[in-house]
């Protein structure tokens, strides 16, 4: 199954910076016909929304907030596209931390924003003939970098998710898509090793998978060349960033 990007109608969560804002961008371009704009702060959008003020719609969008969520789902009932970009990295390790705080914030955004954002827009995704979830993951979520350990676990959660979500909605004929970079030039990925991959790269590399109905996207040259050896040798390359201690 596969979903044309033209007429589709998107909701993109995080749309306010970093990959999110240039998902919404090559939404456009790729001619979305509305792309609702998900951010905890709406006024945050006002820019970018009179860019093309017919076609974007901001929505106060706090993927933590049950009320948010279930009020998303009500206003942007004809969403044909989820992407579920939003995220948190606190940047830290599992003993090496200071409390469970950051951990359970990652957690909140990451694996259970990923839950009920799904969870509220499958009836809306049921809907029509051709939908789709997209769930913004990383290379993470198949293997652990010690100084970003919580980080990790919260998306290897998300990643466990999407998998079982992806086998339930599949009789109602909506894919679910996981794309997986390594680290990205974005505010929040700029605490994570170099070198790092652009947010474009990621979101076209993503939206084709959309498009030619694949299922786990591994988006860049670099994500590729790291995700082969991962194949070939899981416990070598788990070896080698197990070296990348928490400061």
């Amino acid at each position: 199954m596969s979903q044309t990007i033209e007429n589709a109608v998107a909701l993109v969560t995080g749309a306010n910076r970093g990959i999110g804002r240039e998902f919404v961008a090559e939404l456009l371009r790729r001619g979305a016909r509305k792309i609702y704009l998900g951010a905890r702060d709406p006024a945050s959008l006002a820019g970018f929304v009179a860019l093309d003020p017919t076609r974007l719609v901001p929505l106060k969008l706090d993927v933590t907030d049950a009320a948010d969520v279930a009020e998303a789902a009500t206003v942007a009932n004809d969403v044909t596209l989820l992407i579920n970009n939003a995220g948190f990295a606190g940047g830290q390790g599992v003993i090496s931390a200071p409390d469970l705080s950051i951990a359970r914030q990652e957690m909140d955004v990451n694996y259970f924003g990923v839950l009920s954002l799904s969870k509220a827009f499958a009836p809306v995704l049921a809907k029509v003939s051709e939908s789709s979830i997209v769930n913004v993951l990383s290379f993470l979520s198949l293997v652990t970098l010690p100084s970003a350990g919580t980080y990790s676990a919260s998306k290897a959660a998300g990643l466990a998710a999407s998998r079982s979500i992806r086998a339930e909605l599949l009789a109602q004929g909506t894919r679910v898509v996981v794309t997986m970079p390594v680290q990205v030039e974005t505010d929040m990925g700029r605490s994570l090793p170099e070198p790092r991959l652009q947010p474009l790269d990621v979101v076209s590399e993503t939206l084709d998978a959309v498009e030619a109905g694949v299922e786990e996207v591994f988006p860049g040259e670099l994500t590729r060349t790291v995700a082969a050896a991962f194949a070939a040798d899981p416990k070598g390359v788990q070896a080698h960033m197990s070296t990348r201690l928490p400061a």
